[in-house]
């Protein structure tokens, strides 16, 4: 059996995505002795500010990954599109002559799918598993100019509607992408197969409470990327502004919204926010063990209300307080899942400082939460799933 692997982020390349793909093939490889694996992908480029090197082709026995050279590129509509049809030609002309029993694509910006799906459909009895991150034509509706929605928008729901259509099967990695599909492709099967938490984030979890001592000023860190969809720029100065004595912020990162943020930061004349460029996952762990609180940020988008950010795992499992400014379904699973959070409405600087006040500054065990979400068990449920589809 022959399985087409897309992922177009993939390790060593900094992304949810990347890590959660590599994380499964592994379970996939273990799980099947006959199965032959192609990874195709793209060699890192996730952050412009953040290069590394990895091998454009890996062969190991039953795995092939490939991956692709495609144009740097920021963090506009048409540089990412003009990067992603560089990939998608590329990715083309490599399997033309290949024949895959299954192909599987994990997709965050929609396209992906969508080249998974033209390639099941050109091929002969190929089954379709896409593995779906976000809500892409959902996610534009709320953050592109209105000129440009009207443009983009019914070219990217048509191409939704015929990809998802063609799936055999779909795994939503937010439950609260389900009202969406079922109103939408009621007869589809889906699954519920969430990001999970590394095992890397594992090892520095804490197996008893940590206290904290109690310092003047607070160290709150923000790990990932700068948008508009995290929506800093529309709150860290302001909070920052409210309390220069009580609290430093590190932000480590990049993103289309990153230079506005560090120009109101300077405007403002902060002294207590500092910004860094993206760091390795060796070097993050290292800033959450240094940090008092974690902080979280998206915007109020009705999209957002849907998601469920992948670095909601990697925060917990570090046992460390949570200081979230989100709304819908990031919300209900925080408070139900996760101790020591504070919540409050994005963008609101009043209540982000008076929901900080109920968090506990200490290192909290959260071992329920991380033996229901390790990601080990989650790829191993998730390898089972497409290889039941694969044998059906």
């Amino acid at each position: 059996m022959r399985l087409l692997f897309l992922s177009f982020y993939y390790d060593p390349d900094l992304s949810a995505g990347s890590f959660r793909s590599k994380a499964l093939v592994n379970e996939l490889i273990k799980s099947n002795s006959n199965l032959f694996i192609d990874v195709v992908t793209t060699l890192p480029n996730r952050y412009n500010s953040y290069q590394r090197k990895a091998i454009p082709v890996e062969r190991k026995s039953s795995l092939t990954i490939t991956r692709i050279s495609v144009p740097t590129h920021k963090s506009g509509m048409l540089d990412q599109s003009i990067t992603f049809g560089v990939f998608a030609v590329k990715v083309r002309n490599l399997i033309k002559t290949k024949k895959y029993d299954l192909v599987y694509a994990t997709s965050s910006r929609l396209m992906t799918a969508v080249l998974g799906a033209w390639i099941a459909n050109k091929q002969k009895d190929c089954l379709l598993y896409l593995d779906i991150r976000d809500i892409f034509v959902d996610t534009i509706r709320d953050i592109l100019p209105k000129a440009m929605r009207r443009l983009v928008i019914p070219v990217f729901a048509c191409s939704e509607k015929w990809a998802f259509k063609k799936a055999d099967k779909i795994n939503l990695v937010s439950t609260g992408f389900k009202e969406y599909f079922n109103s939408r492709y009621p007869k589809k099967p889906l699954s519920f197969f969430t990001n999970g938490i590394d095992a890397e984030f594992l090892k520095y979890s804490p197996h008893n409470i940590i206290k904290k001592p109690k310092d003047k000023v607070l160290k709150v860190l923000y790990a990932g990327n700068i948008g508009k969809g995290q929506g800093l720029h529309d709150i860290i100065h302001r909070i920052a502004l409210k309390s220069e004595k009580m609290i430093n912020f590190r932000i480590f990162g990049d993103g289309g919204k990153k230079n506005l943020l560090i120009s109101q930061c300077l405007a403002a004349g902060l002294s207590n926010v500092d910004i860094f460029p993206p760091i390795s996952r060796t070097q993050l762990i290292e800033e959450y063990q240094k940090a008092d609180v974690l902080f979280l940020h998206l915007g109020d988008f009705d999209a957002f209300k849907k998601v469920l950010p992948s670095k909601i795992f990697e925060y917990a499992a570090t046992g460390k307080p949570i200081w979230a400014g989100v709304l819908g379904y990031s919300a209900e699973f925080l408070k139900r899942e996760i101790e020591n959070v504070a919540i409050f409405p994005p963008g609101d600087v009043n209540a982000a400082l008076k929901s900080l006040k109920y968090l506990k500054i200490i290192d909290t065990p959260r071992s329920t939460f991380i033996k229901k979400f390790s990601r080990e068990n989650i790829s191993k449920e998730l390898a089972s799933d497409i290889i039941k589809l694969l044998k059906s």
